[in-house]
């Protein structure tokens, strides 16, 4: 059947029309400017033949599932009747291009409830990394091959970036299927890239090292980025949260920080994280470690002490690991939480703001925990060994996934590696 062949379209025969290789659309008999549209994904809607300037372009009415063709052949004659017999009806509503679609719908439905740390972040993907491929495209034409062929291609640089801007891509497509401009979703199907488990584990020796290491760097610039590891160790922060934090957000014994990934929140400091931000020098910046060229900026996110630093303790593996501190006693680890360092994994794409993947830990999420973390070292009476126990495997079941079992073993062992 070619393009141009017309026949009576009934709704049984619509559904028995099956997708090829290339979109193509039949045409009815009785309404000579109606037809019926399906694509290769199989997605079928009405069109109509618009006549503008001497020149002819299809307009869709929306998808087969929405009315019956009945219903439409009603609503193509009446507009036919009302403009004229010689005139084509006019458009129900046109499809719009994608970058239309995100700088308009979009971004007042979405974009602008972001956190402004969000929408900065997706403000560069999508002018670098999207736009430039779909921009031009109505969001009917793009297809699930083109975005596949784009999603191979961002992979073979940058597979945590192409994870991340296709679920935004993934959104606002269906956001478009929400307002009715597409059937759907063209990303349905891409796979994200599988990402490697992060269950790297330091010793209290490599521990021990690493801070050898970083004590030894004595470079003006050196100490600050030591000075950013240890805070990284000491509060399990994200290492954009430490390089961007700000005087303001500084308390005797927390963190209030203004904007992170989970939205406002506060980190609790044990007594070497308050002498760390207390060495600081105080040059007029607003931000706790200011760019050495620019100081009303937050220096820049790449650390290059890590890099070295990792082969002088000889953890030079440990770029592609979540490091935790086992064995630190279950004192140092109520008072300390899990620890966790920096570490990437090495791609062309270059740091993206996170050092490491997300991960689970712990902070002295109670103030009274806190305190009892702090009291001098004793026997402890059994029934607060009964409380203490109870709490960890609380932290352990709820913030770990760990089992019963497993964190039994874990408290076994932190009370045989550590005091009290």
């Amino acid at each position: 059947m070619t393009s141009k062949e017309r026949k009576r379209l009934t709704d049984a025969g619509i559904a028995r029309l099956r997708p090829r290789d290339r979109e193509y659309t039949v045409w009815d008999s009785r309404v000579p400017f109606l037809g019926v549209r399906i694509r290769p994904s199989g997605g079928r809607s009405y069109v109509i033949l618009q006549e503008t300037g001497g020149r002819s372009r299809r307009v869709s009415l929306g998808p087969v599932s929405t009315k019956n063709i009945a219903e439409v052949r009603r609503q193509c004659l009446a507009l036919q009747t009302s403009a004229g017999a010689n005139k084509s009806p006019e458009p129900a509503r046109a499809i719009p291009l994608f970058r239309d679609f995100v700088a308009g719908e979009w971004k007042k439905s979405h974009f602008d409830r972001y956190k402004p740390s969000t929408r900065r972040s997706s403000r560069i993907v999508l002018a670098s990394r999207v736009l430039p491929i779909f921009g031009s495209k109505p969001l009917d034409r793009i297809t699930p091959a083109q975005v596949g062929h784009w999603f191979d291609a961002f992979s073979r640089t940058a597979p945590g970036g192409a994870n991340r801007t296709l679920d935004l891509f993934r959104q606002i497509m269906n956001f478009a299927i929400a307002c009715g401009y597409i059937e759907r979703n063209p990303t349905r199907g891409v796979k994200r890239n599988r990402r490697p488990a992060l269950t790297r584990f330091l010793s209290r020796e490599e521990i021990g090292r690493l801070h050898k290491a970083l004590d030894e760097d004595t470079g003006k610039d050196s100490r600050q980025q030591a000075d950013i590891i240890r805070l990284l160790l000491l509060t399990g922060c994200r290492l954009s949260e430490i390089v961007h934090l700000r005087w303001s957000e500084v308390h005797d014994d927390t963190l209030a920080l203004a904007d992170s990934k989970t939205g406002p929140r506060k980190i609790p400091l044990n007594m070497q994280a308050r002498r760390i931000l207390e060495r600081q020098p105080r040059s007029g910046s607003q931000f706790v470690f200011p760019s050495p060229f620019d100081p009303s900026r937050p220096r820049c996110l790449r650390l290059a002490l890590w890099y070295r630093i990792r082969r002088e303790a000889g953890i030079e593996e440990a770029g592609d690991a979540n490091i935790l501190a086992p064995g630190q006693g279950l004192r140092d680890r109520l008072e300390h939480g899990i620890h966790r360092i920096p570490g990437r994994r090495p791609s062309n794409s270059g740091p993206a703001g996170h050092m490491t993947g997300s991960v689970r830990f712990i902070h002295p999420l109670s103030p009274c925990i806190v305190a009892f973390s702090r009291r001098p070292a004793r026997p402890i009476a059994s029934a607060e060994a009964v409380l203490l126990l109870h709490l960890f495997l609380l932290f352990s079941i709820l913030h770990l996934n760990a089992g019963p079992r497993a964190a039994i073993e874990t408290l076994g062992h932190c009370g045989r590696g550590g005091s009290g």
